[in-house]
């Protein structure tokens, strides 16, 4: 019995699994698009995702290195892993996650299998255009909380109005 057991495996064995997410991910990185089929690329996004998460953490030179270290492990490609921290990383630097979109294209003729595009979100020059990479990170925002400070604000700016307008008033009859 599989109970809780959530990972696709593709009907692959570990090792086998491993070394097409590895491929898959080492194209990824390479020509930031890629067709395969819908469960491959789903199973790709879980995989990518973390590592294109630890190209973030560049506190110090030691955690740049281990982390060199870690995807490389992951990934047994020299230019991808350079190609992952050089280019990519800083078009996903103000991205809070998310670096990977899955578009359906269709059934396969051959065998019906769905397909499927997966790609990096910030190097699609259709949809991106009016997006500019920003330096700082994405302002955090919560829905609670933002009409009360909102309701205030606009309190806060009738009451204003109406003081001057009793003080014009005011003055106006002692005139």
């Amino acid at each position: 019995m599989r109970h809780g057991n959530k990972r696709n495996n593709l009907s692959r064995t570990a090792s086998h699994r491993k070394a097409l997410l590895m491929n898959l991910g080492c194209q990824l990185i390479t020509n930031k698009r890629i067709t395969t089929t819908l469960a491959k690329a789903k199973a790709l996004r879980t995989y990518i995702e973390p590592l294109i998460t630890k190209t973030k953490n560049t506190a110090s030179k030691e955690a740049i290195m281990h982390n060199h270290r870690i995807v490389f492990s992951y990934l047994n490609d020299k230019a991808a892993v350079k190609e992952l921290f050089t280019v990519v990383a800083p078009k996903i630097a103000a991205r809070p996650g998310g670096y990977t979109r899955i578009i359906k294209l269709g059934a396969r003729t051959g065998d019906n299998a769905e397909i499927a595009m997966i790609e990096l979100v910030d190097f699609n020059e259709i949809y991106g255009k009016g997006v500019t990479p920003a330096a700082e990170p994405a302002k955090k925002t919560r829905r609670s909380g933002g009409g009360k400070k909102k309701a205030t604000a606009e309190t806060e700016a009738t009451t204003e109005t109406a003081v001057e307008e009793t003080t014009d008033t005011a003055t106006e009859e002692k005139a």
